[in-house]
C-alpha cells in the first residue's frame, strides 16, 4: 500500500486530563517526555497498529503523518489542490516532514524518514 498512515498526535492544552482520557478509554501505554512537552503513544501490538504522540498545545490538535518519497512533490500537490502551508519542508534529525491544512481544515503531515 503506497503512502501509509505512520504516526498520529492528539493534543491539547490540559495535558494530564488528556493522556488520562486516552490511557482509560482506549488503555494506551502513554510516556512522558517532559523536557520535549510531549508523550509517546504506544498502541501498536504484533505488527497491528501504529504509535503516536501527544503534544503539549494551545488548542485542540489531531494531526496524522503520512509516509511519502517526497516531501516538496507532495506539498506541491497539495497546494495544487487547494491545502493550506501550516509548516513548509522541514529537516529534522532522521526525518523530513511538513504539514498543511486539507480544504476541510484537517492536519496532515506528509514524512520520508532516513528509512523510508
Amino acid at each position: 500500500m503506497p503512502n501509509p498512515v505512520v504516526h498520529f498526535e492528539i493534543g491539547g492544552p490540559d495535558h494530564e486530563a488528556l493522556k488520562s482520557f486516552y490511557e482509560g478509554v482506549f488503555g494506551w501505554q502513554v510516556h512522558d517526555m517532559p523536557e520535549a512537552g510531549y508523550s509517546l503513544v504506544h498502541t501498536k501490538e504484533e505488527d497491528h497498529g501504529i504509535d503516536g504522540g501527544m503534544p503539549v498545545h494551545d488548542t485542540p490538535w489531531v494531526c496524522v503523518y503520512i509516509e511519502v518519497a517526497d516531501p516538496d512533490a507532495t506539498m506541491d500537490a497539495a497546494v495544487a489542490a487547494g491545502a493550506e502551508v501550516v509548516m513548509p519542508v522541514t529537516e529534522a534529525p532522521g526525518v523530513t516532514l511538513a504539514l498543511f491544512k486539507d480544504p476541510a481544515g484537517n492536519q496532515v503531515g506528509p514524512v520520508k524518514t532516513e528509512e523510508g
